[in-house]
């Protein structure tokens, strides 16, 4: 097991950020205690527990795998925790906003994987630095739970093409997989564990394989952005500012989750998701919805 990367009270250090913008990834790093992370997983799952069999309009699934922080208070929590955003201010500066918070959450003894891929790939953002995705633990993720593997200094290709296969198996949204041999010797196993996380820029080259384990592999997934980039392919976009100032309006906002599924969240969810399944699916040969 890797040991932690020490902060400087609680952030990064320039060597730090010299060695992200270097590999296009960082980890791993302590921010929140072990004890805390553990009862984040069973705030989750007492409230997957909960809402398994409610009259939710969408599955429930649908709202861990997308989008959380629009109808969770938990998931915004953990977005706008200011550890976390102590460590992304290191990559991204002072003014940060939340552009997305997912939950990655591979059963146990599955053969469920994430294809090789580029984040910024069909997000409609284009090829830019300030975007960050802040990978927190919940449960261990090591090679044999499905960690994900990186591509050290593949942030500095552009945006590579991508086939979608549209897998059942495949936990990404289409399926998309880089149109790029990577060979296993060129992955690094990105180990960490409760508590932990690990950062990664949105045009680095990763993926991650099944989870062999008798755990689950969970994982509270935050992008950050900042706000002077902007959506370039639909006509509207969202995210929340977490930190700083946002002088552009390049983004809408929205309030965040006061309850666990109100009324008034969820119609707003349907609104975001209507309007990034226009980028998020765009030139897909499959149309559908977004993550269903």
């Amino acid at each position: 097991m890797p040991d932690p990367l020490p902060l400087l009270d609680g952030k990064l250090t320039e060597t730090q950020k010299m060695h992200y913008w270097e590999d296009g990834y960082l980890f791993p790093l302590q921010v929140i205690p072990k004890d805390e992370a553990a009862a984040m997983r069973a705030e989750l799952e007492a409230l997957e527990a909960e809402y398994l069999d409610a009259d939710l309009p969408l599955p429930l699934a649908t709202y861990k795998r997308v989008n959380s922080h629009c109808v969770m208070p938990l998931a915004h929590r953990i977005g706008s925790d200011p550890r976390i955003l102590d460590v992304v201010e290191g990559v991204l500066g002072p003014d940060i906003m939340i552009y997305a918070v997912e939950f990655f959450i591979k059963e146990p003894r599955t053969s469920q994987i994430v294809s090789m891929h580029q984040d910024l790939t069909y997000w409609g953002l284009g090829a830019v630095d300030g975007l960050v995705t802040a990978w927190l633990s919940l449960s261990p993720a090591t090679p044999a739970s499905g960690c994900m593997d990186f591509v050290r200094g593949s942030h500095k290709n552009a945006i590579l093409p991508h086939e979608d296969t549209f897998d059942k198996n495949n936990l990404l949204s289409r399926g998309q997989e880089v149109k790029v041999d990577v060979a296993e010797e060129d992955k690094v196993p990105i180990e960490i564990h409760p508590g932990q996380i690990s950062l990664h820029h949105g045009l680095t080259i990763h993926g991650s394989g099944p989870n062999t384990t008798d755990d689950r592999r969970i994982a509270a997934v935050i992008r950050y952005c900042t706000p002077e980039i902007s959506q370039q392919v639909a006509d509207e976009d969202y995210a929340i500012l977490a930190r700083g100032e946002d002088r552009f309006g390049n983004f809408k906002s929205f309030p965040a989750p006061t309850e666990n599924f109100a009324p008034s969240a969820l119609a707003q969810y349907e609104n975001i998701r209507r309007a990034q399944a226009k980028f998020m699916m765009s030139g897909a040969k499959k149309q559908g919805s977004l993550y269903t």
